[in-house]
């Protein structure tokens, strides 16, 4: 709700230094180079200069719309766009008795930010009881595991990676010492061939993400489904390895695509999103955090061109 706020105040209103968020491949709001009290009163031999990042005076072209009345609208949104824009409004007052002239000046400001949504994959985390801690059978059920949840989703270009999992003795109350097989895996959905399901999307996240979505859900299921068979078929005793009731747990883990970072403190509008590495940082990797280094002068960085000495983390 912040970030639509902010885009619509764009448009209505002119709010100086006020900072705005244009998803990668969208059009930007349309920016306004007046202030609400001036836009009620009536202006003589407006004219508008408008000046993008780099500091260059803008035209209209095929990507830059920019109205008579001074509105300006960036189309098909891309990383080096991002940056300031200026608006200088000049224009006469004049005086009815006299007819003297004068011009008028003013300064409007935004800053644009372009950004992604984040890459979302789920950590998960799932307990097997086993009748002990060693033998052969652990390591044919975690396999066996895999496979089954690779298969579950993987329609969806998810897949399975980093899975591990450690044996335990554990103690319940009232049942003794048992063992039992925390597993651990991470769901994303970057499989192999993943970008055919982009179906030529420039904003692909958007169907990994859903897909991804989709498949958190599907395994949520099958663990869900797991419990029940085992704990409703009261007529028959239950397996030595079988699921624990209320051990899924899953959590979020977000990325960002390289070039693009989250920062809450800089972007506080736009805290859960990707925005675009300013000039003095940089992002190689699919991290969440935007790297200083002070030789970067442009937007969206994705490496940086000095030693090591110079890298540290964003504050």
């Amino acid at each position: 709700a912040m970030r639509a706020w902010v885009l619509l105040s764009a448009v209505l209103w002119c709010l100086p230094g006020e900072k705005i968020y244009v998803k990668v491949h969208q059009n930007s709001p349309v920016l306004t180079c007046m202030d609400f009290q001036l836009a009620k009163k009536e202006i003589v031999d407006p004219t508008y200069l408008w000046i993008g990042p780099n500091e260059k005076i803008l035209t209209g072209n095929n990507r830059i719309n920019i109205t008579k009345t001074g509105q300006l609208m960036v189309k098909d949104f891309l990383e080096p766009l991002s940056g300031l824009y200026t608006c200088t409004l000049s224009y006469k007052t004049v005086k009815g008795e006299t007819q003297e002239e004068k011009t008028v000046k003013k300064r409007y400001d935004f800053m644009v930010f372009a950004y992604r949504e984040p890459d979302y994959s789920y950590q998960m985390a799932v307990r097997f009881t086993t009748k002990s801690c060693i033998g052969r059978y652990n390591d044919m059920l975690f396999r066996v595991l895999k496979k089954i949840l690779d298969n579950l989703v993987s329609d969806l270009s998810c897949h399975v990676i980093e899975p591990s999992y450690k044996c335990h003795s554990v103690e319940i109350p009232e049942h003794g010492l048992i063992h039992e097989l925390f597993i651990a895996f991470q769901v994303n959905p970057f499989a192999p061939g993943w970008k055919g399901a982009c179906n030529g999307s420039a904003d692909c996240e958007d169907i990994t993400n859903h897909n991804i979505l989709q498949a958190r859900d599907r395994i949520e299921e099958f663990f869900r489904s797991q419990a029940y068979i085992f704990y409703h078929n009261f007529n028959k005793p239950l397996p030595a390895m079988h699921f624990v009731d209320h051990s899924f747990q899953v959590v979020r883990l977000d990325s960002c695509r390289p070039g693009f970072g989250k920062n809450e403190g800089l972007h506080s509008n736009c805290a859960s999103c990707c925005v675009v590495c300013s000039p003095g940082t940089f992002s190689p990797d699919v991290d969440v955090t935007c790297q200083t280094c002070i030789s970067v002068l442009i937007y969206g960085a994705k490496s940086c061109p000095t030693s090591n000495k110079n890298r540290q983390y964003e504050d």
